[in-house]
Parts: C-alpha cells; sequence; structure tokens
C-alpha cells in the first residue's frame, strides 16, 4: 500500500497512555509515517475526550490501565458519541477479561505492547479503513477460550447461516478485506457483500468489528 503525501489525506491519531515515558516517544515515532499526523496525546480518558472535542480525530491509540477515565470506558463513550472515530487499543495486557471488555467496549483493533511500529503503523490504517486487527497473541488466546467452550458456534451463531456465510464470516474473523475473499472464494466482491449483508441480519451483527469478534467467539477464526 503506497503511503499518500497529500495532507488532506493524512490519518489524525491521538495517542493515548499515560505514562509520558510512552507517550512521547509512541507520538513521535508515528508522526515519522507520511499518512499519520499526531493530532494530540492524552494522559487520560478525559483529556481524549476533550481533544475530540477540540479537533477531528480518525483513530485513537488507546492504552487500558489510566488513570481518572481508563481506557474501557472511554472506548465505550467513543463508540457511542463518535462512531466515526475507530480506537485501536496498546496495551501490556493480553487477558481474556481485558479482550473481551475491550472489544465489547467497540475497539476496533487490539494491540500488545510487543507491537512493532510498523505493526501499529498497520493497524492504524486498517482501522481507519473499518478492518478489524487483533495482535497474534490476541487471536490465540480469544480461539483457546472458544475451544474451551462446548458448542461455542451453536450458542454464538444462528442455525440457518448457509455453509458459504460460515466461510465468509470465517475469513472476515481472520482479518480479510472483501477482496481478498472474493479471491479466496473464487466469487465477485458483489457476491461476497451479499453473503455479508445476509449474515449480518440473521445474526444481528452490528459491523465488521462484531464480526471478527463472533467469529472468534464461535471458533471460526
Amino acid at each position: 500500500m503506497s503511503e499518500p503525501t497529500d495532507d488532506s489525506r493524512r490519518l489524525r491519531v491521538i495517542v493515548a497512555d499515560d505514562q509520558a515515558a510512552v507517550r512521547e516517544p509512541l507520538a513521535a515515532v508515528l508522526g515519522m509515517s507520511e499518512d499519520i499526523e499526531v493530532v494530540a496525546a492524552a494522559a487520560d480518558g478525559t483529556e481524549v475526550l476533550a481533544a475530540v472535542a477540540a479537533a477531528p480525530a480518525d483513530v485513537v491509540l488507546m492504552d487500558l490501565r489510566m488513570p481518572v477515565m481508563d481506557g474501557i470506558e472511554t472506548t465505550r463513550r467513543l463508540s457511542e458519541e463518535h462512531p466515526q472515530i475507530a480506537v485501536v487499543v496498546l496495551t501490556t495486557f493480553a487477558d481474556d477479561e481485558s479482550i473481551l471488555a475491550a472489544l465489547g467496549a467497540g475497539a476496533r483493533g487490539y494491540l500488545t505492547k510487543n507491537a512493532g511500529r510498523q505493526d501499529i503503523v498497520r493497524a492504524i490504517r486498517a482501522a481507519a479503513a473499518g478492518q478489524a486487527v487483533l495482535d497474534r497473541e490476541v487471536q490465540d488466546r480469544l480461539l483457546a477460550t472458544a475451544r474451551a467452550r462446548p458448542s461455542a458456534t451453536e450458542r454464538v451463531l444462528p442455525p440457518d447461516l448457509t455453509r458459504r456465510e460460515r466461510e465468509v464470516l470465517t475469513l472476515i474473523g481472520q482479518g480479510l478485506p472483501n477482496r481478498a475473499i472474493a479471491e479466496k472464494l473464487f466469487i465477485s466482491e458483489a457476491t461476497v457483500k451479499s453473503h455479508i449483508n445476509n449474515l449480518f441480519a440473521k445474526a444481528g451483527i452490528r459491523d465488521r468489528p462484531d464480526a471478527v469478534r463472533r467469529a472468534i467467539a464461535a471458533g471460526l477464526a
């Protein structure tokens, strides 16, 4: 993917972390990408919401454990009040409770702080494009949890999904965009969109990040 050079197309990012030693270098490193502009750095959730109120943003790179207002509550507030802003969690915590709470609050991505700069940049770009991005460690953890629960697929998904709809949901859960899904299944993008519309309606799936969560919970991804 080529990086845009037109400033009007740069992704506006807020970096939220209560540790200045993490927040400031991270903001500086991200600012080196030609298609990313760090518009604010916040030490807690209230500062994130203030920054969003002051200027437009596309993505918030969100720590979870912050004082005053933590990352989970901030993500929930953003999802409710500013649904156009994507949240990518960047945290040291990869336990089930933290992951499920963040995704349930509306986070579109979840990375651990072992992620490198390029991983973070790719996650920001993907989240801004409406795609869900999960760290491999996070995916493995969710998958292990799902597999430990008997009949997870039956509990999470309705029984009337077709085989093709389940295949599409599996590939969404793996983070593939529509074009890649079409190539994988040897069908057109229009057909992929039709399957997605049908499975979203049948399963009550809200959006693509929700589809990823459901696929993982059902043990499909």
